[in-house]
């Protein structure tokens, strides 16, 4: 990269520059990602709800691309209240209007597939089973936005290690229900993202403060990347590998979900996602150890950043400045950006216009209100 004479606005222009990754062509650098905590759009009977069409749309842009909110592979993958599921027929009708809502801006849209693992509760779990995860190991209490106690939850049965690919299967299944999901405009989502951060059933395996398993799947740094990569392997086989993404977060502590070396943990699984040819990238910086809070520290995603060959994209904290920062040095190909795309659906045009932006109001998380905090953000005309 040649040298930068005005920084400012030469940034801005990186960011909001055309990326071409892989078959989709998009008009910034912008990747507006959502996580469980900010979205929960209120579902029944796990089925996304019709309001939920709005508030993708009313953030997508045309060329832009959009990750949904957290959504679960099986009746067993479950762990909150008000998430949608991927894994019926009728799940997959509610979700056509919505992806068809965003393809009607133009814009792209990726479901993100999803398991919790251990971060559940009975209630959630079919027939009051036991929730699954790489250990027998109960997950403590968490505090959690909007609550007065923190959450509970209940001891967790370790996967057996004949039922690990039965785990597989739902992803790889979840995985071609959303390829059916769309109706108009082509005739699906245009990818999945293969949720393995933050704590979840994925992440539960890969890191070594969780995982305490002797078999295939335990010990070694490949044995506990193992099923996240078969994971990769199965959804790539079944949809195609420039359609799939996967998020990880090797440096969070999120639901006890420590690791000792997550530098090594990063770099083995960006090298080993290589061999599957993958569309993307999506790694969490380290300064998000913990999901609501950033910390300062000398760590970095540039060794995974060099290791992998698909677009990368980082999260984390992300505003404009530094989002710009990270793109002009190379650091990354795409920022995601979540709590300001939930405050601001117009975000890309307040950032053109340099305008004031809105900030996003913690006590709206988690209502199941289809409005309050999710579809009333104003927009900028509604603000002069």
């Amino acid at each position: 990269m040649g040298e930068i004479e005005d920084a400012p606005h030469q940034q801005t222009m990186l960011l909001l520059t055309p990326y071409k990754m892989g078959k989709f062509k998009l008009s910034h650098r912008y990747q507006q990602s959502w996580n469980l905590m900010e979205v929960g759009l209120g579902t029944t009977f796990l089925t996304p709800q019709p309001h939920a069409a709005l508030y993708y749309s009313q953030r997508a842009t045309n060329g832009g691309l959009i990750i949904t909110e957290a959504t679960v592979i099986s009746e067993a993958a479950r762990g909150y209240q008000d998430t949608p599921g991927i894994w019926s027929k009728e799940q997959v009708e509610a979700w056509k209007p919505i992806v068809d809502a965003v393809h009607a801006k133009g814009g792209f849209i990726f479901c993100q597939i999803w398991h919790v693992g251990r971060a559940s509760t009975f209630e959630y779990q079919p027939n009051g089973q036991a929730p699954i995860s790489s250990t027998s190991n109960v997950l403590k209490p968490q505090l959690q936005a909007n609550a007065e106690e923190p959450a509970k939850f209940s001891p967790p049965r370790r996967l057996r290690t004949d039922e690990i690919p039965l785990v597989v299967n739902q992803y790889r299944l979840a995985a071609r229900n959303a390829m059916e999901a769309g109706k108009y405009f082509i005739s699906s989502f245009d990818g999945v993202e293969i949720h393995g951060a933050h704590g979840y059933l994925l992440d539960q395996f890969m890191k070594d403060h969780i995982n305490d398993r002797t078999d295939q799947y335990g010990r070694s740094l490949e044995n506990r990347c193992r099923f996240a990569l078969e994971v990769v392997e199965a959804v790539a086989n079944e949809i195609g590998a420039d359609r799939v993404g996967i998020r990880l977060s090797p440096y969070a502590d999120y639901l006890d979900s420590g690791d000792s070396d997550p530098t090594a943990l990063g770099v083995y699984m960006a090298e080993s996602l290589n061999k599957y040819g993958i569309l993307y990238c999506h790694m969490v910086e380290p300064r998000m150890k913990l999901v609501e809070e950033s910390f300062e520290t000398t760590e970095s995603l540039l060794p995974m950043r060099k290791a992998f060959k698909g677009t990368f994209i980082v999260a984390g904290g992300y505003d404009k400045e530094d989002g710009n920062k990270a793109v002009a040095e190379n650091r990354t190909d795409l920022v995601a950006v979540g709590r300001l795309f939930l405050s601001n659906p117009d975000l890309l045009k307040r950032f053109e216009l340099n305008a004031p932006l809105t900030k996003h109001n913690r006590n709206t998380y988690y209502l199941p209100d289809p409005v309050a905090g999710y579809t009333d953000y104003p927009f900028l005309e509604d603000t002069a």
